[in-house]
């Protein structure tokens, strides 16, 4: 294992730059389009239809909570986007909840309240001159699909999916003109359907179900993008894409099983999702492995997927070495396949970056340069970061230690200057968004964390002074 001195000194199989371009430089060479993009996570419950997620967050959340309300966002969208304008942002990208357009998901019965919210919500963005970047699945799957058909189990859902997807492009695509069909298909995945501790909640059958899961998810994105290029694009103008997400895996020396392993846990992150969308297929590596219990694409889903997107957004916080196994200690199955282990130490014990206040997170800039330029090696289209960011994790700190936040500059100050250096490599990085707008609840840590750029009482929803990072970029982008 790496020794810390041996690691910087470039010795790891990745090349490191000691003098990335100043933060400045990512900014100009961005200004086609707004260098920072907010997301604001949108929890959005309590309204027609019921989510699965809805129902498990009621008894399974670390800290009795539940999203209900979250932020209130529903109806505070106006205040939040007030916000985002005074802070002098260009875009916003929220999630459109399924069961919000149909609450059954079977696309028998539009929900005209969700539709005229989402429309009112597009509106408010493009009067205050932003553009909103729209999800169409982050992770809440209507409950009556679950219980019906098994969610993404069954390979019915690529077609309720594809109805709900047209219903979209169709109400609000003359306005939206950046669509992303699946966020993080990975966390569905392996957190819904081996660990767990996500929804649907299943772990029974974890050799199977996550890769199932998983192949569903691809061909209902497919699917999406089918219709959209078919029927919307040349009308509407605009672009569709999917988010990934990696944690980048370095490995942790240089002998060749350790490096192995690491190009191993990458494919089993990113090109899962990414190898099907240009080559047809899965990764070798994981048809090798996996065997049978991958599932084939048949020669109508491969021409499905021949449809091209137009970006690929990447979902990144963290980092860890990679070290070869033979008996890996880690809980899942979908990790102990990939015979590795994961470390955030150099050896001796030394963190590989500045500790977050979760301490699963860690402040490694270089990563995410390196996460941006595999995605360029992989596929052709441009990227976004679509979500980067960390968190804190005194919820009770008093207001004024919340707001001087030197850690959360140092993060983002760090990464953007990675970003930067990525573009200078010659990737075509199109944007970033940060990690969130508003401190939020945050799936299974409900409220435990706050990863806001705006501070959130959680007892009276009240929004607070923006945080120093906010503060920070927005005086650097009026000198730019």
């Amino acid at each position: 294992m790496f020794k810390k001195e041996e690691f910087l000194e470039g010795t790891s199989v990745f090349e490191r730059e000691r003098s990335p371009p100043a933060l400045t430089s990512l900014l100009i060479l961005s200004l086609e389009l707004p260098l920072l993009l907010i997301r604001l996570k949108e929890p959005a419950l309590k309204v027609a239809g019921v989510l699965v997620y809805g129902m498990l967050l009621h008894g399974n959340i670390i800290d009795g909570s539940n999203g209900d309300i979250a932020v209130d966002h529903y109806h505070r969208y106006e205040e939040d986007i007030e916000i985002i304008a005074k802070l002098g942002f260009g875009a916003y990208r929220f999630s459109i909840s399924w069961s919000r357009i149909f609450p059954d998901g079977l696309g028998t019965k539009v929900n005209d309240e969700g539709i005229a919210f989402y429309n009112n919500v597009i509106n408010a963005l493009l009067e205050k001159g932003i553009q909103p970047y729209v999800t169409l699945y982050h992770w809440d799957l209507p409950l009556h699909l679950q219980d019906s058909i098994e969610g993404w189990l069954n390979k019915e859902i690529v077609k309720y999916f594809a109805i709900y997807a047209d219903t979209c492009f169709a109400n609000f695509g003359d306005r939206v003109k950046h669509w992303i069909t699946l966020n993080e298909p990975l966390q569905t995945a392996i957190n819904g359907h081996d660990l767990g501790i996500f929804a649907p909640g299943r772990h029974d059958q974890p050799s199977t179900e996550p890769f199932l899961a998983s192949h569903h998810q691809i061909l209902a994105h497919a699917a999406a993008v089918s219709i959209y290029r078919n029927k919307y694009k040349d009308n509407q103008g605009g672009q569709i894409g999917l988010v990934v997400d990696c944690e980048w895996s370095e490995a942790s020396s240089n002998k060749t099983e350790d490096k192995a392993a690491a190009s191993r846990r990458l494919e089993f992150q990113l090109g899962w999702y990414l190898n099907p969308l240009y080559y047809g297929d899965y990764p070798e590596v994981m048809r090798e492995i996996l065997g049978e219990r991958l599932p084939k694409f048949t020669e109508e889903d491969k021409e499905l997927l021949r449809n091209p997107i137009d970006f690929v957004g990447l979902n990144h916080y963290t980092s860890r070495f990679i070290t070869h196994v033979t008996e890996s200690p880690e809980e899942a199955y979908y990790y102990k396949a990939q015979s590795m282990e994961r470390r955030a130490e150099f050896e001796g014990g030394e963190p590989i970056g500045e500790k977050h206040q979760s301490g699963f997170m860690f402040v490694l800039g270089d990563s995410g340069r390196f996460s941006i330029t595999w995605i360029r090696n992989t596929t052709i289209p441009p990227i976004y970061v679509t979500e980067n960011g960390m968190d804190d994790e005194d919820i009770d700190a008093p207001l004024h230690e919340v707001l001087d936040d030197k850690l959360r500059v140092r993060y983002f100050k760090g990464y953007l200057a990675s970003v930067a250096q990525a573009i200078k490599d010659g990737v075509q990085v199109k944007g970033y968004f940060a990690w969130s707008l508003l401190d939020n609840f945050e799936w299974a840590q409900g409220y435990t964390k706050r990863f806001g750029l705006v501070y959130v009482d959680y007892k009276n929803g009240a929004r607070s002074t923006p945080q120093i990072f906010c503060l920070l970029v927005h005086a650097v982008l009026k000198r730019c």
